[in-house]
């Protein structure tokens, strides 16, 4: 928009310019022309008024009057010229306005800008933190499992030695009755023996009393 704006002010004050120099050319080729115009009637006029007398001498007011009309249209050309110029210097009052109004926007556009930045920024940085808050709570969450994982292992090994040790008392426990039962066998064996060996002495003593 200020672009924009720029520009046609310039187009306008560059057609102003052309215009208004255009004029004061042709007001100055008239007044030249006029002058001289004047100065070769004043000459024939004097010449006519010596010949022909008062008739000419009408005539010569008649001009007169004519010029004055013309002296006064230039003098209200020059009076448009003028409101022209001030309509010039109008312009580029406002043009200088704008501009100014443009480079305190474009101050305040840069502030907010950098506010901009700076919140951008703190955006960032609060992104970046709750990042390392989430990949902190993920390892503290793996450190949980493993430590969990561990003391699950720790458990089961427990159990596992609880079971191995009640299998060894089981165990020692059935070694111990078997060995019971090995000695009683043993026992049983021995009085067998002696039995069968009391029962042959006594049967030996019956044949010898026999």
């Amino acid at each position: 928009m200020k672009e924009e704006f720029e520009k046609e002010l310039e187009e306008l004050k560059k057609e102003l310019k052309e215009e208004l120099d255009e004029e004061l050319e042709e007001l100055e080729k008239e007044l030249e022309e006029e002058e001289e115009t004047e100065l070769e009637e004043e000459l024939e006029e004097e010449k006519e008024f010596e010949e022909f007398g008062e008739f000419e001498k009408l005539e010569e007011l008649k001009e007169f009057e004519q010029l004055e009309v013309k002296e006064q249209e230039e003098f209200e050309e020059l009076e448009e010229l003028d409101k022209k110029f001030e309509e010039l210097k109008k312009l580029e009052e406002k043009l200088e306005e704008s501009e100014e109004e443009s480079e305190e926007k474009s101050e305040s556009e840069s502030e907010e800008s950098e506010e901009e930045e700076e919140e951008l920024k703190l955006e960032e940085e609060l992104e970046e933190e709750k990042l390392e808050e989430t990949k902190l709570e993920e390892l503290e969450e793996e450190e949980l499992e493993e430590e969990e994982s561990e003391e699950l292992e720790l458990k089961e090994e427990e159990e596992l030695e609880l079971e191995e040790e009640e299998l060894k008392e089981e165990l020692e426990v059935e070694l111990e009755e078997e060995l019971e039962k090995e000695e009683k066998l043993k026992e049983a064996e021995l009085e067998e023996e002696e039995l069968e060996k009391e029962l042959e002495e006594e049967g030996i003593g019956g044949i010898r009393e026999i």
